[in-house]
């Protein structure tokens, strides 16, 4: 299994690139940095300073999306990142939620991620491009020089997604919870996108948001928010984890969307089990047990992104279990 941490630019730039740095020296494999649009740190500024402040780690987006940005200047973006680190990037990319939907915008519809994909990986192959992505036209577009393959994920939640990143990406970003059910309903879905597949091989990053502190209360708390995302945005998942219709009609009521963070009042209405369910949350030894129930289920990669005051403290307690018990 593969490890990683999830990471918003909040702090400032060097700041944030000694922590990269720092969470290379703990032995993680990936970095993945939110595309946040106005809430965070322009993600290709701090991709980059994450990039030169480590030699090892592989650095992607969580994620892009089509809409924001053309997918040409995306896929230059990436063509220059590349330059800079080859074989240490990762184009991590969705339809995207809360980012747009700050900018006035709806979330893209598949087709359009489709597309982009598609424009993207024949810019890197240095083709001419004339196509239509969405909103967006390319004419006779190509990049200054080629760069060959660089890896698509694609994040994924609803089943028709989960689909569309089994059958044109590298790998899965994927945000279902901690529960056997969430589990087998993305790997089912994936895998029915893989069988129509070219693509020669394939991961599935599991985010695994949450906490980890002595206090198991206290990491039940800092992953509460994550819990109340849920109903709102992903209630396939809520219901699989056992949230009646009526609790998800009360979360959605008090949270309608936005930052996560911000989803306090909302996060109040989530019982305990449901929190242990759809974050990951526990003392050292339940995290422990949980990586272990993961490792047991054949997943390839998880990716902590740690919730709550104490995030530095998870991300290095995340590292302790993951080693001691890999």
């Amino acid at each position: 299994m593969r490890y990683g941490v999830t990471l918003q630019g909040r702090d400032d730039p060097r700041t944030f690139a000694e922590t990269a740095a720092w969470i290379e020296s703990l032995g993680y494999d990936n970095l993945w940095i939110t595309d946040s649009s106005v809430h965070a740190g322009d993600v290709y500024v701090y991709t980059t300073l994450a990039l030169r402040a480590t030699s090892r780690l592989v650095v992607g987006t969580a994620v892009t999306n089509p809409l924001t940005r053309h997918p040409a200047v995306t896929a230059n973006a990436f063509r220059s990142l590349h330059q800079l680190a080859p074989a240490r990037v990762v184009c991590g990319i969705g339809v995207g939620d809360r980012p747009l939907h700050a900018l006035g915008l709806p979330s893209a519809k598949l087709a359009t991620l489709a597309e982009a994909i598609e424009a993207m990986r024949r810019l890197w192959r240095g083709e001419t491009v004339t196509a239509r992505v969405g909103p967006h036209r390319l004419e006779s577009a190509h990049l200054a020089s080629a760069v060959g393959e660089i890896p698509v994920y694609v994040s994924a939640s609803g089943p028709r997604a989960l689909e569309l990143a089994g059958h044109l990406g590298d790998g899965a970003i994927v945000l279902a919870g901690v529960f056997p059910e969430a589990l087998t309903f993305a790997r089912d879905r994936i895998e029915a996108g893989r069988a129509r597949s070219e693509r020669p091989s394939f991961e599935t990053v599991i985010f695994l948001y949450g906490a980890i502190a002595e206090d198991e209360e206290a990491a039940l708390e800092a992953g509460r928010s994550i819990a109340a995302w849920f109903p709102k945005t992903a209630p396939a998942y809520a219901r699989l984890a056992g949230m009646s219709d009526a609790l998800i009609e009360r979360v959605v009521a008090a949270y309608g969307g936005g930052e996560f963070q911000e989803a306090a009042d909302a996060a109040r209405l989530i019982p305990d089990d449901l929190v242990r369910k759809l974050a990951f949350v526990g003392t050292p030894d339940q995290a422990a047990s949980r990586l272990d129930w993961l490792r047991s289920e054949g997943v390839d990669a998880v990716s902590v992104f740690p919730l709550g005051p104490e995030r530095r403290k998870t991300v290095a307690a995340f590292a302790e279990v993951a080693f001691a018990t890999a």
